[in-house]
């Protein structure tokens, strides 16, 4: 069932794990209010995909995930045709004494041998519940795959020139992540609603730590949050996100760690940066971000 108003959406991401601002409650309301898709950017990390998976539990429907990449193609996106079971279909029907290429072309070329993509799944609800579809970081994608979803988003249906038109009974609802690794072009982003996913507060992210690391100690969950949040602030290639904060949080935990020390913070960097040049960086500069995140908590 859809959230009736904001609080509710808010509290109903809350309930499964999610803590979303308001402003991301308002973009999530409205996008489900006026069935409009949702562009989500914001930094790799930050929680863009993670409220999509949460947001199917809260509509009690399937996550579709159609996952971006550069030279993505129809084939891969909306659908193709099993061409192995065609053939075979083709070998029967000869046998069987079948000669009209009409009537063949006709056979194999029906909706028995469509293998549908996530696009064309999409169009499909399930016990009257449209599902729940992930376009995940388009800006992966080529332009020209954009320009192709701009038909979909506005109509809602997929034209398969053997079949015929296909359109969805009810809207799904969508998701668009981009990490900004390009600019999306405007006609795709004037047709969805758009919210900026920024690195979270202390509060927040001390918040999300608790929830989603279970057991960890209220005082290392206060310094390791403090400590990512004044490493956010150095000149790193790649900021550590709220993910890694969560995988730093349980790597700490596991080691049975109960607060952070010089040692063990360089000896477990790896959870928080994946590049040797921010890993040196930061090694040479522990200390000092030790002292900031003692004294911030």
């Amino acid at each position: 069932m859809l959230p009736t108003s904001v609080e509710e959406t808010q509290k109903a991401l809350e309930a499964h794990q999610y803590i979303a601002d308001k402003g991301l409650a308002v973009a999530v309301f409205l996008a489900l209010r006026l069935e409009r898709p949702l562009l989500l950017e914001g930094e790799p990390g930050v929680g863009k995909t993670e409220i999509v998976k949460v947001l199917a539990r809260v509509l009690g429907t399937r996550l579709i995930r159609l996952q971006c990449y550069e030279g993505l193609d129809v084939s891969s996106a909306v659908y193709e045709w099993d061409y192995a079971r065609q053939m075979l279909q083709i070998r029967l029907l000869e046998a069987a004494g079948e000669r009209s290429q009409e009537r063949i072309h006709q056979e194999v070329f029906g909706p028995n041998f469509l293998l549908k993509r996530p696009l064309l799944q999409a169009l499909e609800s399930q016990n009257g519940r449209p599902p729940v579809l992930l376009i995940d970081e388009i800006d992966r994608a080529d332009e020209e795959f954009e320009a192709f979803l701009l038909e979909f988003l506005s109509d809602w249906q997929i034209t398969v020139p053997e079949v015929g038109t296909l359109r969805a009974e009810r809207p799904p609802v969508v998701v668009i992540t981009s990490n900004r690794t390009r600019e999306i072009h405007d006609a795709l982003k004037r047709r969805c609603m758009y919210y900026w996913i920024d690195y979270p507060s202390f509060e927040k992210e001390y918040r999300i730590v608790r929830q989603k690391v279970p057991g960890v100690p209220e005082k290392l969950a206060q310094q390791a949050v403090a400590f990512v949040q004044a490493l956010r602030q150095q000149d790193l290639y790649k900021a550590p996100g709220v993910a890694e904060t969560l995988d730093w949080a349980a790597s700490l935990l596991a080691l049975g760690q109960t607060e952070l020390t010089e040692g063990v913070v360089e000896e477990t960097l790896g959870a928080l940066l994946k590049y040797q040049d921010d890993v040196l960086k930061t090694k040479s500069q522990v200390r000092d971000l030790l002292a900031r995140a003692q004294v911030s908590v």
